[in-house]
This record gives C-alpha cells, sequence and structure tokens, in this order.
C-alpha cells in the first residue's frame, strides 16, 4: 500500500547545486539550491526566493555559476545554504572557497568544486522565483573526466533528501541509458 503525502517538493535525487556569482563590489558569493535542473538543451532553471544576496547578484551582473556540489565539500556547500550573503559577506571565503574567474561569463568558478556550469541570466521572476540561465560553456578539470568524458564516479556528487533533509553520495551505475530497453523491443 502507498502512503501519501500530499503536494510537496519531492523528486529523488535532487542535485546539489552551489550558485557563485560575484556582488557589485567584486566579491565572490556562493549559495546551496536543491530546486533546479536542465530545462532546455542550453538552458538551466532554478527556484531561487528574491532575498538571496546571489539573487540579488545575478540580476546585477547577469551571470552565474552552477557547481555540483561534492563529497569532499559537503561542509562548505552546506554552509553557503545556511548562512546570507546579505549578513556575511564573505561567506565564499570563509567556506574555504577559492574563486577562478570564468573565461565565459562575469562570474566565478569554485576552485574546490571540479565542475560547473557557467551562464548568462535569460529571464529571473520573483514571483514565481524562477531563474532562468543560458549555459554558456560547461567546464570539468582533468582529474574527474574518463574517456574525455565528466566520470560521476570521479566528480562524487552529493544529492539531497528533501523529505528528510540529508545528503547522500552518488550511488554505482546500474545501467546504460538508452540500450537497456531495447531488450524490450
Amino acid at each position: 500500500m502507498r502512503k501519501n503525502f500530499g503536494p510537496k517538493p519531492c523528486v529523488y535525487p535532487e542535485p546539489v547545486l552551489i550558485i557563485a556569482t560575484y556582488g557589485e563590489d567584486g566579491i565572490p558569493d556562493a549559495m546551496n539550491a536543491a530546486w533546479g535542473g536542465i530545462s532546455e538543451e542550453a538552458e538551466i532553471s532554478i527556484c531561487l526566493s528574491p532575498e538571496h544576496k546571489t539573487v540579488e547578484n545575478i540580476l546585477f551582473r547577469k551571470a552565474f555559476t552552477v557547481s555540483m556540489a561534492t563529497v569532499s565539500q559537503v561542509v562548505a556547500c552546506d554552509y553557503v545554504g545556511i548562512v546570507s550573503g546579505n549578513n556575511v559577506p564573505d561567506k565564499f571565503a570563509r567556506a574555504g572557497f577559492h574563486a577562478i574567474k570564468s573565461d565565459f561569463v562575469d562570474a566565478p568558478l569554485i576552485a574546490e568544486l571540479p565542475m560547473a556550469l557557467e551562464c548568462k541570466l535569460i529571464s529571473y521572476d520573483s514571483e514565481s522565483c524562477r531563474l532562468v540561465g543560458e549555459i554558456m560553456n560547461v567546464c570539468a578539470e582533468e582529474e574527474i573526466l574518463t574517456n574525455g568524458k565528466i566520470d560521476p564516479a570521479k566528480l562524487q556528487p552529493i544529492i539531497y533528501d528533501g523529505m528528510n533533509h540529508d545528503y547522500y553520495a552518488f550511488g554505482k551505475k546500474v545501467g546504460k541509458a538508452f540500450h537497456d530497453g531495447v531488450k524490450l523491443k
């Protein structure tokens, strides 16, 4: 028998996205967000409420990066989600993050997080909290590549369990997409 939970923001897995920006003063900022994903071929949509310093920065700079939170950086990634840049202007540095200027957008890459999407602002709706960005580039450190492609086992992204407020490590490979289902044709 199934148990009903009613309408909840519950999808498994939820990525742990770290959104990074530069403020008007050039100081890097980052925040943790789980409500986001790819919405078009070169587009990401993320739910971010307007009171975030990061949203203010995105609207000013028209750019942001989205890194995948990793097992090795779980404490820093959680920290940027529980502390506001409105109250702690140096939270990026306090997290132990180091900024690398993106070659594609006016936003920082986080040196400690080996994969990122470099995005240009398409739109932001403060009523729905929907931020839409055009993905200008995806970059990854060589150390997380296998055969020239991003290897999730090497990236070690974490996922968020919104029902229990826990982080989980990425699991093992269980199949091949667009291949295994051919058996049923």
